[in-house]
């Protein structure tokens, strides 16, 4: 039913689709959330201090469907501060969604991510701004519009992780990618060569985003836009901080065997 992803990650009017849900709300489950406490001033548990059945108006009726859950998580350390959810559980009991959050939604920006980003972070901001109040269409256009944009530096960047047996077909895709100016044709032509350690569990993130870039945006509905523009998000993230810790790890091996060679010389 109700998940830590759902509550914590979910914008506001993103619908959930559990693979069940059960009519009676004694029934479910009470899970601990992580989430950031304005009290303590760090990322803490918060536990769930009321009865998904208890509100102001139906104290005893236990029944799911077509019903507005006030749900409502203390942080576990401070005792004090308390995260408030409002979620909506339809007739046909297969999806929920958050009607309201207090505090709001917050628009965080990964450190490195933002570094990234650059001149590219205005835009994101305005992405997330969309996606916490619903409007699908409109943080799926600041989306692609960076992807596009960074595309380039994207794929150059992985060139220096590139397994050597293919890093020849690489540079000469990468080359190809500078005559065309469409990113759905730049991804198509590198896509295949990525290195494995940016494809978790065999999935190809650029793959995904080329199928998610092809999705046009007047065809589309608010919600199927709010669905595909986080996946842009998420892919554009994932790739952003895998790039960096592969370099990070990279340059502490360099300096770690660089130590080790120096000590030896000395000897």
């Amino acid at each position: 039913m109700i998940t830590k992803e759902f509550i914590e990650e979910y914008s506001l009017f993103r619908k959930f689709k559990p693979e069940s849900i059960n009519g009676r709300l004694d029934l479910w489950s009470k899970i601990p959330i992580n989430m950031q406490c304005h009290v303590c001033q760090s990322e803490q548990t918060f536990n769930m201090t009321n009865e998904y059945y208890h509100d102001k108006y139906n104290e005893h009726n236990a029944a799911a469907a077509n019903r507005v859950l006030d749900l409502r998580f203390t942080c576990q350390s401070c005792k004090k501060f308390e995260r408030r959810f409002f979620i909506y559980v339809n007739d046909s009991l297969d999806t929920l969604y958050k009607i309201g959050q207090y505090p709001e939604w917050e628009i965080r920006v990964d450190k490195n991510l933002e570094k990234t980003l650059s001149k590219h972070l205005k835009n994101f901001r305005r992405g997330l701004v969309c996606e916490s109040q619903g409007y699908g269409i409109g943080a799926f256009a600041y989306y692609r519009r960076i992807a596009e944009d960074i595309i380039d530096e994207l794929l150059n960047s992985i060139s220096d992780l590139i397994e050597e047996q293919n890093k020849s077909e690489y540079i000469q895709a990468l080359e190809k990618t500078k005559k065309t100016r469409v990113t759905q044709e730049k991804i198509d032509l590198v896509k295949d060569l990525l290195p494995g350690i940016l494809k978790p569990n065999g999935m190809n993130p650029l793959g995904v985003l080329h199928s998610e870039l092809s999705e046009g945006l007047h065809a589309e509905s608010d919600e199927s836009c709010l669905e595909n523009a986080n996946h842009i998000k998420s892919i554009l993230t994932f790739l952003i901080n895998q790039i960096i810790q592969s370099r990070e790890s990279a340059k502490d091996f360099t300096s770690s065997m660089q130590s080790l060679l120096d000590k030896k010389s000395k000897k």
